[in-house]
């Protein structure tokens, strides 16, 4: 008789949990999901997507696809056949987008036109040869309407003389005198004080940064590699006129 009770007290309490596990929403179901099997990952949201039962999983710039159950995380692009459309590429960069602006620009070294027309984000290496080449033309790219926004990313790691620099530009009274004077190989004054490097160089990681200058366009849109003012706002203006579309 024992026995029977503990087992019948076992079945409803079996019933109970199976209840309760129906009544977790999917973005329930998801977060208990991935707290158990990938407990150092924690999501910024989750939401639907147009397929039925599957779910978009932001980690910071980062987006995945998880099922409903929570048993399946897929990592790719959702096509619309119909429609020929890429329903990821416009989120992922917008996700992205997001991230950076994040850092927020009193971390950022910041060159303004007299008008802005467009704004990009450049990830730059003070000893990279194209990022000079990209800086030695600064002025051409204000004289576009091109505002442009940098965040360093020595790509030679953080105990590098490429690291230091960057430290010793922010560090400096007028860093943007300090970049400039960097990116033409004249010596710093090589001090150290608080400074966001590696924030940057985290966020650039988390991006996928390859390689320097990698340029962020406002839509989250990443080009790696230098690309000349003229040609970089004539881009800038194409892409505007068919955002408009």
């Amino acid at each position: 008789m024992k026995l029977l009770r503990v087992l019948v007290f076992i079945f409803l309490l079996g019933g109970l949990v199976s209840v309760q596990a129906a009544e977790s929403s999917p973005e329930e179901v998801i977060r208990a999901s991935l707290s158990q099997y990938l407990p150092d990952l924690t999501p910024d949201s989750i939401s639907a997507t147009p397929v039925d039962g599957l779910y978009e999983v932001v980690f910071g710039p980062r987006l995945v696809y998880m099922t409903a159950d929570g048993r399946f995380l897929i990592q790719g692009s959702i096509h619309d056949l119909k429609t020929n459309a890429d329903i990821t590429a416009p989120r992922r960069n917008a996700i992205k987008s997001r991230a950076v602006d994040a850092i927020g620009e009193q971390n950022m070294i910041i060159y303004e036109p007299e008008k802005t027309r467009y704004t990009i984000t450049v990830f730059t290496d003070i000893d990279c040869a194209y990022c000079r080449k990209l800086h030695a033309s600064i002025d051409d790219y204000l004289k576009q309407g091109i505002r442009v926004r940098y965040l360093f990313y020595p790509r030679a790691g953080r105990d590098s003389e490429s690291y230091a620099k960057a430290v010793a530009v922010w560090c400096a009274p007028d860093r943007k005198e300090a970049m400039t004077r960097a990116k033409r190989g004249e010596p710093l004054d090589m001090k150290t004080c608080p400074n966001p490097v590696d924030r940057h160089m985290a966020l650039g990681r988390m991006l996928n940064i390859r390689g320097t200058p990698a340029l962020v366009l406002a839509d989250g849109e990443i080009i790696p590699g230098y690309v000349p003012p003229e040609q970089l706002a004539a881009a800038l203006a194409e892409r505007g006129e068919q955002a408009a579309r």
